[in-house]
């Protein structure tokens, strides 16, 4: 058996889980997803903050509407933020983890360049695990010992290969604007693969503030339309390709698109934005038709 359990929960999950009251819970972000479903925001926001119903919340100071909730949490509660954490939290003091939650202690939890794979929004899953891990009283020197170890699971901005000097990427698990954005501000200059179903999100924000990195977009999906016209208000100018088709076919027809439009030192990104579920038994089967049409090349 096992002495904890951690588990990810959806919104839907939580829809569902009245008595649910874990030990600890933490929320990463609080952003427009599954509105289709939710109804609106306001339901959405109600379902997700049902992951702090149990002994301790940990909650994403650097996201607003995540911080603005968790100021409502009465009991006990554990923010972690990129920047230096104010007492009681976890966060980043120059290049290092640090715990601030006991009064006058700061503990040292790892280093920026242990966490793999690199990134500050990784750095920030870090700092979030380790608050949890330390609301159940786990140890700093166990902590530092599993985020060094930590070996991510596949589609989650994955290095796939390099062909002709461009990068191509798999982060298939990007399903939403707001985990899209965290991968894309990641790169430089990005030819990125897009589309599938939005579950009735704007895409617009997100397209108007990584389109500077964009060198050109592949655009597949059932709301395909929406991303394509998104591109047009916001980067009316860049090279974008459509592909209509929904076979088996339709990956390596979108990797083949973007490898024309890629230029050496670019990275062709696989952040959809969107679920898969118009085309795909789920994202990871996505991710898996991207890495097999790039291993074709």
């Amino acid at each position: 058996g096992y002495d904890v359990l951690a588990v990810e929960l959806s919104s839907f999950q939580l829809h569902w889980s009245s008595t649910l009251a874990p030990q600890g819970g933490a929320m990463l972000n609080l952003a427009d997803d599954h509105l289709d479903w939710h109804g609106d925001f306001e339901r959405y926001a109600e379902a997700k903050t049902a992951v702090w119903r149990g002994d301790v919340a940990v909650g994403n100071l650097d996201d607003p509407r995540v911080a603005q909730e968790l100021a409502l949490v009465k009991g006990r509660k554990i923010g972690f933020t990129l920047g230096v954490p104010p007492q009681g939290s976890v966060g980043v003091v120059e290049d290092l983890l640090v715990d601030r939650i006991h009064r006058g202690d700061a503990h040292e939890l790892a280093t920026i360049a242990d966490i793999r794979p690199g990134g500050m929004h990784n750095v920030a899953n870090a700092l979030a695990a380790s608050a949890l891990a330390l609301s159940i009283g786990v140890s700093h020197d166990a902590i530092r010992a599993g985020l060094t170890a930590y070996v991510p699971e596949p589609h989650r901005n994955a290095l796939v290969a390099t062909v002709n000097g461009v990068s191509y990427v798999d982060d298939s698990k990007a399903t939403n604007p707001h985990a899209a954005f965290a991968s894309l501000v990641a790169y430089e200059r990005i030819v990125w693969v897009a589309g599938g179903q939005l579950k009735g999100v704007d895409i617009d924000d997100l397209v108007a503030q990584i389109a500077p990195r964009l060198a050109g977009a592949v655009v597949l999906g059932v709301d395909r339309a929406q991303v394509i016209a998104a591109l047009a208000r916001h980067a009316g100018n860049l090279p974008v390709v459509e592909v209509s088709r929904s076979d088996d076919g339709a990956m390596g027809e979108v990797v083949s698109a973007a490898a024309r439009l890629a230029e050496p030192g670019d990275t062709v990104l696989l952040a959809p934005a969107a679920a898969s579920l118009d085309m795909f038994a789920s994202y990871a089967q996505r991710g898996e038709a991207f890495a097999a049409a790039v291993k074709k090349l």
